[in-house]
């Protein structure tokens, strides 16, 4: 259930534009490491352009491609030049169920959030940021080095497509994930975030940073399969 409520922050967490043919499309790019329970480090690349968003993972060869406009969603292989392609809002659906079968009886559990300022400032990456602490119940669960150098206007967009999206099928265990976000958001954009408190009180931290924000234009094709690779499945892959 974290992990979706994260993916709602930035991943934490997620586009209205009508595509034109040969057309170039303002967008944003963010490049960011994260650090995993595990301390597996990794890159991923962000794409943001209104309707559509695009994750790249190029240590696993992996690319994912929403598109909240036209219910799509695609998921590229680029080891294996292939790609399956599903709807959107069939996806969600599915990993409700998955979440049911696998993890039945448990609930999210309502907690008291506050999000606040400790006074602490720092630059990082380039970006001059200040600390704001996120407390459930009490307990520090959270700790963002957020920005006020970049501009949301694009990014928040694509956010909030994909805090609606997610919010038909994952009501419960998204709200506070979407609570956070709400809350966090007039201070700014995170560059450095640090999860003290991880699924079901596991005591684990994860990290997030952000290391360059560009805007550019991004060509449609960015948000499409590459030419060449093979559609293998029309279904959302079952485990």
């Amino acid at each position: 259930m974290k992990r979706i409520a994260s993916l709602i922050q930035g991943m934490m967490t997620f586009f209205l534009l009508i595509f034109l043919a040969q057309e170039c499309i303002a967008g944003v790019i963010v490049e960011q490491v994260v650090k995993d329970m595990e301390g597996r480090t990794s890159t991923v690349f962000l794409y943001f352009s209104e309707n559509q968003f695009r994750t790249d993972h190029p240590e696993g060869g992996l690319t994912t491609i929403m598109d909240f406009k036209s219910d799509r969603m695609v998921m590229i292989d680029h080891r294996s030049r292939s790609y399956a392609e599903t709807k959107f809002s069939q996806w969600e659906k599915e990993v409700a169920k998955q979440l049911k079968r696998e993890l039945p009886g448990i609930k999210a559990k309502k907690r008291k959030i506050v999000v606040g300022k400790t006074g602490e400032t720092a630059t990082i990456n380039g970006f001059r940021t200040e600390k704001i602490q996120i407390l459930a119940d009490g307990e520090l669960i959270e700790e963002n080095w957020v920005t006020r150098d970049v501009d949301m206007k694009e990014i928040g967009k694509v956010m909030e497509k994909i805090a609606q999206g997610f919010s038909k099928e994952f009501r419960s265990e998204t709200s506070e994930g979407r609570e956070i976000y709400e809350k966090l958001k007039p201070y700014g954009f995170p560059i450095l975030i640090k999860d003290y408190a991880s699924a079901y009180g596991l005591k684990a931290i994860e990290v997030l940073e952000v290391k360059k924000i560009e805007k550019q234009e991004l060509k449609d094709e960015v948000f499409s399969p590459p030419s060449g690779y093979a559609k293998i499945i029309t279904e959302v892959p079952k485990r």
